[in-house]
């Protein structure tokens, strides 16, 4: 599909400082200026003992309770020249979980080098498993492309079609009729993992709406924070296209129509607008059949299934 594409992904550290609450040792060191680009950590435990062979200094360095006992067992000579090597190997940052704390002159050290020491309090486990689920988020491949998002009874309905045909309107019916709005215009969508797109709003124009006739709408001011939500898993797309009386459309639903982002694909209905009908109900309706349908219901399938039982009837009573 269509849409483009924000390159190579990357996350300031300062961010993940502020995200993940840690404390900075070495402050002196501008941290706005280091970026991290994969969404995985390392705990450096082979690199304490010398080995830096496939060293993955591109990640997140972690300190744990193990890595630091190891190196309080080490004279201070040793220990000091084991976190010479580290930190010379072009790491983005140590972290030392637990509120763990190294000694003064590792930290003068890595002030000279210019190597971030970072603290948590939290459990090495702990931060490593949601340190790696943000970072999959963030840096996960992502493109942008024109429509509008919404959480729909929990589904997350992408609305897609040419401008002016009537997006931001059925997003707006929808807010009134007590759903929440992800973003309008542009959507941001991420592929978090092979099955799974999440969407979300540009920082720029999170929560407006462009209405043509009345200008720019404030729908968190407007309508209160409940309807407004920041990301949604993308379940389904509606593609609205001008009523085409010569196009056959799709009356019973038996077979799937998908759509494809970022290598993913997602269940695709085009609807046709034409004078009277009401878009909102419809996308409803839409979202309440593909939860049904997830849970294993299809009202096709059920129809075509009782219309086989009343032919083999209808043969049973001819015979």
């Amino acid at each position: 599909m269509g849409g483009t594409t924000n390159g190579k992904e990357k996350v300031r550290l300062s961010k993940i400082i502020d995200k993940m609450q840690l404390a900075n040792l070495t402050p002196e060191i501008d941290v706005s200026g280091i970026w991290v680009h994969v969404p995985e950590i390392n705990r450096p435990a082979l690199q304490l003992t010398g080995f830096y062979q496939s060293f993955d200094n591109d990640r997140l360095q972690i300190i744990g309770n193990v890595e630091y006992r190891y190196l309080e067992s080490l004279t201070k000579e040793e220990r000091l020249s084991r976190y010479s090597q580290l930190l010379s190997s072009n790491i983005p940052c140590l972290i030392f979980c637990r509120e763990l704390r190294p000694e003064q002159e590792v930290i003068d050290m890595a002030n000279k080098l210019g190597i971030p020491i970072l603290s948590s309090h939290d459990t090495t486990s702990s931060f490593s498993a949601e340190v790696i689920r943000w970072l999959k988020v963030q840096l996960a491949p992502c493109i942008v492309i024109h429509g509008v998002l919404v959480d729909v009874y929990g589904e997350g309905v992408l609305i897609t079609g040419e401008s002016g045909i009537g997006k931001s309107e059925a997003a707006l019916e929808l807010i009134k009729r007590g759903h929440r709005l992800v973003t309008d215009d542009a959507v941001e969508i991420r592929k978090v993992s092979d099955e799974t797109l999440v969407g979300s709003a540009p920082g720029v124009t999170k929560y407006f709406i462009e209405l043509r006739g009345i200008g720019i709408i404030d729908v968190k001011t407007l309508f209160g924070v409940e309807s407004v939500k920041e990301t949604q898993e993308i379940d389904m797309v509606i593609k609205l296209e001008d009523w085409n009386k010569d196009k056959e459309y799709d009356r019973l639903g038996l077979e799937e129509e998908y759509t494809e982002y970022l290598g993913n694909k997602v269940v695709c209905h085009s609807l046709p607008i034409r004078p009277g009908r009401n878009l909102a109900v419809i996308v409803e309706a839409a979202a309440v059949n593909h939860r049904q349908k997830k849970m294993g219901y299809n009202a096709a399938v059920e129809l075509y299934r009782r219309v086989q039982e009343n032919l083999m009837k209808g043969e049973d009573e001819d015979d």
